[in-house]
């Protein structure tokens, strides 16, 4: 999730696990802090665009590694707050779970996550939540902010602070289960169309867990079809695109393409521009404007001449794509703009 996001759930941990010892003003700090802590990987990422890519989230999100960590964040805790010396397990217990739930939280989205490195260092994934997503964030933040303002710990704030993040659990369940009905209505769909891919993913698009875009992989073939949960049948749309997998290295020993295919779980495309070659992981950005995309080389004949890889900025319609989400999630059955000339 984002770094707000999880800032907030850190604050709101740190709050509920020892807020009641130190005040919640000062349990918020120590916890956004916590909560963050797991994503100053980025500032070891390596130089090559597509390693930075394939190795966040990693050694930093495991929860091996935060285990090994908590002792020694916890003294250092114990030593900085005199009201926590004499509570050691308090003290790990508030350590271990604000870098964990970052992780878990990290699990949800479509990215994936190394929650078990090095044991086990493929990345995990559910994709049931966007990167940012307010109704998510919103009680998080609140509750966050009024802990800035207390010093001092009631059972209204208790109260509160335990409502929102029951309601936090609650939405990321619902958006599991929202997962699991769409991609069954996806199956039954792409049936009717004749389309039986190889791999079927169903994400949310931005924001939302109301919208759905559902990603297939059939052989050279990719499809997008979008399924809002308040519209029928008839409100769906479905677009199919070449992923040009004819495309070969001129060089046998790089293996830009290979990395790519691998951590996006088989689902990535090849794209030809004017005989320029990028390559994209499917799952996150909306097509074509992927939010990671890699330009590799250009093409002479059906093979690749390899450059330097540089990384593409997205340059999609926001304001656009944002109206045509809404109008989905209201019921009013839309097309997507951007996507038109691939519509089946």
């Amino acid at each position: 999730m984002d770094s707000l996001t999880q800032a907030a759930l850190g604050a709101c941990v740190g709050v509920a696990v020892i807020g009641q010892k130190i005040g919640p003003r000062r349990a918020a700090l120590t916890g956004a802090i916590l909560g963050t802590l797991p994503d100053l990987d980025v500032f070891l990422a390596p130089d090559d665009p597509i390693d930075a890519f394939v190795q966040h989230r990693g050694w930093s999100h495991s929860l091996l590694v935060h285990a090994a960590l908590t002792p020694l964040i916890g003294e250092g805790l114990r030593h900085f707050f005199a009201l926590l010396k004499d509570n050691r397990i308090l003290t790990y217990t508030v350590t271990y779970l604000c870098l964990s739930t970052h992780a878990l939280l990290d699990a949800i989205t479509v990215y994936g996550t190394q929650l078990f490195w090095p044991v086990w260092p493929e990345p995990l994934s559910v994709g049931s939540i966007f990167i940012i997503d307010p109704l998510y964030t919103l009680p998080l933040l609140v509750m966050t902010f009024w802990a800035s303002l207390t010093t001092t710990w009631s059972t209204r704030y208790q109260k509160a602070l335990s409502a929102s993040l029951i309601m936090s659990v609650v939405y990321l369940g619902w958006s599991m289960a929202a997962q699991q009905w769409v991609t069954k209505i996806a199956v039954g769909l792409l049936a009717d169309h004749d389309v039986k891919p190889d791999k079927l993913l169903a994400i949310p698009t931005p924001f939302n867990t109301f919208h759905w875009r559902i990603i297939g992989v059939d052989g050279e073939r990719s499809f997008n079809l979008y399924i809002s949960l308040f519209s029928g049948p008839q409100a769906v749309f479905l677009y199919a695109y070449n992923r040009n997998l004819s495309v070969v290295f001129c060089e046998s020993g790089d293996q830009r393409i290979a990395r790519i295919a691998k951590f996006s779980k088989g689902f990535y495309r090849v794209m030809l521009d004017d005989g320029k070659v990028t390559v994209a992981d499917l799952r996150m950005g909306l097509t074509p404007n992927y939010a990671f995309r890699f330009a590799l080389g250009h093409l002479e004949g059906k093979k690749l001449m390899p450059t330097q890889t540089r990384q593409l900025e997205g340059q999609g319609d926001v304001s656009a794509d944002l109206n045509w989400i809404l109008k989905n999630i209201r019921g009013i059955p839309t097309a997507r703009s951007a996507e038109v000339s691939a519509r089946l």
